[in-house]
């Protein structure tokens, strides 16, 4: 396992860190899970209040006795911001009686996703005054926030100059959080990636044509190469829902080289095939088509449609796609079909992209059957 400086915490964190909204089968199964975890080197354990039982469980865990002492790990946990301070400091209180803990490593603000929420942290009698008195307390000790926002939102946030890490969503097959990975950086900042095997691209069970692309590597490794070769990035999330799932990510915990010719070679071929499968029709996520009357969010319905007709990335598209209309804040905008032809973003797109077109055609082949609201 390699470690790495965590921005201004001072933390050296395990490249990857097992995060817990899956291992929520039992008990036992999460115990088992986090303790094949830190016997492999991982010592950064990530859950939240929103998981389920994921805070009772990594309790359990931890009360159980294991291989390393307290000291050593470092544990995360994520709180939804609130409007006012009192709200936060009653979950603040919460979470630490459900992980049996005196102190918390590190606390995110959960889900930092809309301007709302970026104006409840500003507020000086917000969440953050809550967060404010559990540091002075030492309850405590290092304070992030976590986000699915719009890149201009993430870089706001972390303009506030109030947190020293954060988690957000960077992968090779969705960069447009470079600029937020390098201003964060700049700020010495800790930087978390979330999901990179499954909101990464289902990577664990990659389709033919990306398999065949990305030979002599798998999809998973490439991806893992990708980031684990940045030094900017201090940890990846591993959401194991078992001890056995954490084998397969292990196997790169020591991978964190500057990428090989080899390496890069196949990134190389990987775009161009893409490229000459899309030809006219590739989207080069410029976010320029947006806003968008009928708040469909164009750029990432047609990424989705980049990775479904450049690679058969079409399993993983319905999968994400399903998810507009259904997920709140968490995953905004509506779905392609809700195009009205008005072709406001035509002159917009420096491609001359006929985006109401691509919109409808992606629909028709991710579209699929309506899936369950999960947020209101």
């Amino acid at each position: 396992m390699r470690y790495r400086r965590f921005g201004k915490t001072e933390l050296h964190l395990s490249v990857f860190s097992l995060g817990t909204m899956r291992y929520l089968a039992s008990e036992e199964t999460a115990c088992q899970t986090v303790q094949q975890a830190v016997s492999q080197g991982i010592n950064h354990l990530e859950t939240a209040a929103g998981y389920g039982c994921s805070e009772e469980y990594l309790g359990a865990a931890l009360s159980a006795g294991l291989s390393v002492d307290r000291s050593r790990l470092h544990v995360t946990t994520k709180i939804s911001p609130t409007e006012d301070a009192a709200p936060m400091e009653r979950c603040i209180d919460a979470s630490l009686k459900r992980l049996n803990l005196d102190y918390i490593d590190c606390l995110a603000i959960h889900g930092l996703n809309t301007w709302e929420h970026l104006a409840w942290v500003r507020s000086p009698t917000g969440c953050m005054e809550a967060v404010r008195k559990a540091l002075a307390e030492g309850r405590i000790r290092h304070v992030g926030f976590s986000t699915h926002g719009p890149l201009d939102l993430i870089l706001a946030a972390i303009n506030t100059d109030l947190f020293e890490f954060v988690n957000l969503h960077y992968y090779y097959f969705f960069q447009r959080n470079a600029p937020a990975i390098e201003l964060a950086k700049h700020k010495d900042m800790g930087v978390f990636i979330i999901s990179p095997a499954d909101k990464g691209g289902q990577l664990y069970t990659p389709p033919e044509t990306l398999a065949q692309l990305c030979s002599p590597f798998s999809p998973l490794e490439l991806n893992y190469r990708f980031l684990l070769s940045d030094t900017r990035i201090g940890t990846l999330s591993v959401g194991a829902a078992n001890a056995t799932e954490l084998e397969q990510p292990l196997k790169y915990c020591d991978r964190d080289f500057p990428l090989t010719h080899a390496e890069i070679a196949a990134f190389d071929r990987l775009e161009s095939v893409i490229a000459a499968t899309l030809k006219t029709d590739k989207c080069s996520q410029c976010y320029a088509c947006l806003p968008c009357p009928e708040n469909i969010n164009i750029p990432e319905v047609l990424r989705l449609r980049n990775l479904a007709v450049g690679c058969d990335m079409t399993d993983f598209g319905k999968y994400r796609y399903a998810m507009f209309e259904n997920a709140g804040h968490w995953f905004p905008g509506s779905k392609g079909n809700r195009c009205t032809d008005c072709g406001e973003c035509l002159p917009r797109c420096p491609e001359e992209l006929d985006i109401p077109s691509l919109l409808k055609d992606t629909h028709q082949r991710l579209g699929g059957k309506a899936g369950r609201r999960l947020w209101d």
